[in-house]
């Protein structure tokens, strides 16, 4: 049996003997990486794998005996705030991590003993400057270290045995604002991460470092010239005329006025995926700056994107916009899941995507090609459609922001800025060729104003307020199975608030999720509205349910710790309805069925 060494030597001496022989060199992930999420009983990456599906082959735990599952054991951060992502289990350690400060724990997991503990000091001073709770989204493990992208913007690899800092570096200027939320991936030899700030003015951008010395090896940014975007005109294509083709010199200078696009937005806080078929790291780009549109004129490219880059130089393959000229905060960032289905009939290496927007996209991976766009969410009318032929949406004028103009508030937009579903993310089940989508049913009004910018102060420009989608019965939320090939919602469970939980689908017939409410939930894969386990947990779950097996046993987990955009006002102790860039008022219930709290729960079937 190979050692973790050994196994990637073995790798690198293949890669070299390929080449040597005139052959093409082996395309691979990190070796390391590749081995631990093969082997079900880790849960070695914030999906699970590196395609995004938060799918678990393990099935101890199933449709028949989840209803017996019982609390294993708990563990408590000690912070209280917003708890998102998922503690990592590599080997028969789990690293957790926590929102601000920013603290990461490993533990044995055969004593439940904190093996290490590393607290970073970050400058109190960083937390105002975070839109929307101080959430972490949890960190990335490869060859040894695990990796932590603080608030601070500081990148740090750690020990993964002693938990001592190996490298640091910093990979923004919290002052302006550009902090840090997303969690890291490791694709080949490189940590991926991105930076958060769109509503202080942050130029977006995605930066690649050395895993083992901390090096920046490429940053490419969403919006300005080509050579900073690492574009090439006459090579990155996107979809445009019913076709992939080119997009030009200066595509998105020629899209803002004048300067706009230095402070344009367009950052990069979400998930990333992996194709080493492609070699291309995959993702989305945010809202672009100020949410005022008159002040901003044109489409605001590369903002609201989703985006093809190779792995090792960076280099733009495609890009496909989804909201030219946003016009609502239709942040873009949501996770980009690679999956092969059929789309229409016809095999495909598939990316879907689960916009903000309210629309669920399908494009094929390898060009970038727009073969899907339909709302999975009904309640969805700022748009009627998406135009296939330019990928445009079709919006309606009632609607658009910028027609009614500043100091008019446009009311009844649906969806809200937090959009049909935020950061949360979806799964994706090869057994039923099925999406599970944690989805929001909220709407809003929506009211610009003029807002200068001013270094490292907000840059938002907009007051918002937000309530139930209309004929919902006061339910805020959905948990929905979609069909990517059709654009259909195929089954569809109600829920009283927004399903803010990542989601998890297993070989034993589940799919697991959590509510704000606190309830971790099971349902049958097949029949969603067939509730098999639910239990309530210390706080609201905005965290990611995931699994592992340890000695034999399998365990299902998920962090509570209400907090995010939803449960802002908790989180940070606001009270005006228009606090919280309008959730404050949209979840004033919550308290009533929550508290604030930081732990993580796992849950097993009886030993006996």
């Amino acid at each position: 049996m190979k050692t973790r060494d050994s196994w990637s030597s073995w790798m690198v001496r293949g890669a070299c003997a390929a080449m040597a022989a005139g052959l093409p060199a082996l395309v691979m992930a990190n070796a390391d990486v590749e081995k631990l999420t093969a082997n079900p009983k880790n849960w070695a990456m914030q999906a699970g794998d590196m395609f995004n599906q938060r799918y678990s082959q393990l099935k101890q735990i199933n449709k028949d005996n989840v209803g017996k599952l019982q609390v294993a054991w708990t563990f408590s951060t000690g912070v209280l705030r917003g708890h998102e992502g998922s503690p990592l289990v590599v080997d028969g350690t789990m690293y957790l991590h926590s929102p601000f400060p920013n603290k990461v724990f490993a533990i044995d997991l055969d004593t439940q003993k904190i093996k290490w503990k590393y607290e970073p000091k970050q400058d109190p001073a960083v937390i105002p400057q975070m839109c929307c709770d101080t959430v972490n989204r949890g960190l990335a493990y490869a060859e040894g270290k695990v990796f932590l992208q603080q608030a601070d913007s500081n990148l740090v690899a750690l020990d993964a045995n002693t938990g001592k800092m190996i490298w640091t570096v910093k990979n923004g200027d919290p002052k302006l604002g550009a902090v840090n939320t997303n969690a890291p991936h490791v694709f080949k030899d490189k940590v991926i991460t991105g930076i958060s700030g769109g509503e202080w003015g942050v130029r977006g951008f995605l930066a690649a470092y050395d895993i083992n010395t901390g090096k920046q090896v490429w940053k490419g940014y969403s919006t300005g010239p080509d050579s900073e975007i690492l574009i090439d005109p006459q090579k990155t294509t996107t979809w445009t005329d019913g076709r992939v083709a080119p997009v030009g010199p200066d595509s998105s200078l020629k899209t803002w006025q004048g300067d706009q696009w230095k402070i344009g937005g367009g950052t990069t806080w979400g998930w990333y995926s992996y194709d080493k078929a492609t070699n291309s790291v995959y993702y989305g780009t945010g809202n672009p700056s100020t949410w005022n549109p008159s002040q901003r004129p044109g489409d605001n490219k590369w903002s609201m994107s989703i985006w093809s880059r190779d792995v090792d130089t960076g280099r733009v393959n495609w890009v496909y916009q989804m909201t030219p000229y946003d016009e609502w905060d239709f942040d873009g960032i949501n996770e980009m899941i690679l999956a092969d289905i059929k789309v229409k009939g016809r095999d495909t290496k598939a990316l879907v995507h689960f916009d903000r927007n309210g629309f669920g996209y399908t494009l094929d991976r390898t060009n970038g090609a727009l073969l899907v766009a339909e709302k999975y969410d009904p309640a969805v009318n700022w748009a009627t459609h998406v135009d296939m032929k330019t990928g445009r949406p079709q919006v309606v004028s009632r609607y658009s922001t910028a027609q009614n103009g500043p100091d008019v508030n446009t009311k009844g937009v649906c969806p809200a800025a937090l959009g049909s579903k935020d950061q949360q993310p979806a799964a994706f089940d090869p057994e039923t060729r099925l999406f599970y989508v944690p989805t929001n049913h909220v709407c809003m009004d929506y009211e610009p104003f003029k807002v200068e910018y001013t270094a490292g102060q907000p840059y938002v420009g907009a007051t918002l307020a937000m309530y139930p989608a209309p004929n919902s019965h006061g339910g805020m939320g959905n948990y929905i199975a979609w069909d990517a090939g059709t654009g259909k919602i195929v089954q569809s469970k109600s829920e009283k608030f927004s399903v803010w939980s990542g989601a998890l689908n297993t070989a034993g017939g589940l799919s697991c999720y959590g509510t704000l409410e606190g309830y971790l939930k099971c349902v049958d894969k097949k029949d969603i509205n067939k509730e098999l386990f639910k239990f309530k947990t210390p706080s609201g779950i905005i965290g990611n349910v995931f699994t592992y097996e340890h000695k034999g046993r399998q365990y299902i987990g998920v962090f509570s710790g209400i907090g995010g955009w939803a449960g802002i006002g908790m989180a940070a102790g606001l009270e005006k309805d228009n606090d919280g860039l309008g959730a404050v008022g949209g979840y004033r219930e919550l308290s009533q069925y929550t508290e604030l709290g930081g732990s993580l729960t796992v849950f097993a079937l009886p030993s006996n």
